[in-house]
């Protein structure tokens, strides 16, 4: 099988990851929780913690709070965290994760105004500051399409935000672990990242950044192992992390980034780059095709393309069933980008790739769509 659908859930994971996840689930629960490598000697929620700070530019790692995911970290945050004003602005491209508790009520009292994209994806950080009101109180930006594999320009965004008075919350679900990030820099104060993507960790793992002075009401309340005296929270102090925790997922999660950090975040962005070169100058040379985003300007890992004659769904189906080669077609839980795109009504073809691809995989697949394009042509 040659896997090409990374943005959903990165496949195959490093050794390590898989050596970790099985040796804390072998584990009696008394000693599990120790993590290998650079946080060695420190709990596996510690050393995460602080490896994620290294990766993610975030000075203080003891504000990131682990969840299942980045849906259950946007659902927490949108219902919890601090506004500056009844307006939340959000960008074309965002997912359903943050489109949906929007909508549905999560932030209560909001008012939701969208940014627009271009066809590739690129949102203009000068129609955000034009968009700037008393009213605005919360700019919510998706670092790196799922669809297109556009990069915002986060520093610009974040410069903007701070200069206005706005918080600025960047979601980094694609970004994470394959694309340079520098939370403090760029001035964000929330930042939510999944596991089981560019991080490699398994599914069910996640968490998110709250900037100390930020305030955030949670919507659940339990046990936490700390003060266990305490009932009723009144100054503000809240615990985020309530309940019996993943600590088999998060000791899996640490040992990928820890993998991630051994390599160097920047050298997997470049290798990324270089493949993601190789398949934008196969797939335009290939007729019948339409890819959504160009090389050079679109440079996350992930593009969108159709082939003329075929709905993106068929060719899924085609590329899994006749080559086993697995993408993934639709509108990519992300509606309002499509309509930039003016791919609404079927969607598209996804192609996302890893640091674990090999450039052999991408000769490959062109190939194969060589020869579907020229059987679906006659």
């Amino acid at each position: 099988m040659m896997y090409l659908n990374n943005a959903a859930t990165t496949y195959p994971k490093p050794q390590c990851v898989t050596d970790a996840h099985t040796a804390a689930l072998s584990a009696p629960p008394a000693g599990q929780f120790r993590s290998s490598g650079q946080g060695r000697g420190k709990d596996v929620f510690t050393g995460c913690r602080e490896n994620l700070g290294r990766l993610l530019g975030i000075g203080s790692p003891e504000r990131i709070y682990f969840t299942s995911g980045a849906t259950d970290s946007l659902n927490q945050l949108f219902y919890g965290m601090e506004r500056r004003g009844k307006k939340i602005l959000v960008t074309q491209t965002e997912h359903n994760s943050v489109l949906r508790p929007l909508y549905n009520g999560m932030a209560a009292g909001a008012e939701v105004e969208i940014l627009p994209c271009d066809k590739y994806g690129q949102v203009s950080p000068e129609v955000f500051e034009e968009r700037i009101s008393p009213e605005a109180g919360l700019l919510v930006l998706n670092h790196c399409s799922n669809v297109t594999g556009m990069i915002q320009d986060a520093a610009r965004f974040g410069e903007i935000a701070e200069k206005h008075g706005v918080l600025f919350m960047l979601d980094a679900s694609q970004s994470a672990g394959c694309i340079p990030i520098d939370c403090d820099g760029w001035h964000v104060d929330a930042l939510v990242f999944t596991g089981h993507k560019g991080l490699f960790g398994p599914q069910g793992t996640g968490g998110f950044f709250l900037r100390k002075g930020v305030g955030m009401r949670p919507y659940r309340y339990g046990g936490t192992g700390r003060d266990s005296s305490r009932l009723v929270y009144g100054d503000g102090d809240y615990e985020y992390e309530t309940g019996t925790q993943n600590g088999h997922g998060i000791q899996a999660l640490g040992a990928g980034v820890e993998y991630i950090l051994g390599r160097g975040v920047e050298r997997i962005a470049e290798a990324e780059k270089r493949l993601m070169g190789i398949l934008y100058d196969g797939l335009s040379e290939i007729q019948g095709v339409t890819v959504y985003g160009e090389k050079g300007r679109n440079l996350g890992p992930v593009l969108s393309m159709n082939l003329k004659g075929l709905r993106p769904s068929e060719l899924a189906y085609i590329l899994q069933n006749g080559y086993e080669t697995v993408v993934r077609a639709g509108l990519h839980c992300a509606p309002l980008i499509h309509q930039a795109m003016g791919t609404e009504e079927q969607g598209t073809v996804r192609v996302s790739i890893s640091a674990l691809t090999e450039e052999q995989e991408i000769l490959q697949f062109l190939e194969i769509l060589r020869e579907i394009a020229a059987a679906a042509e006659n």
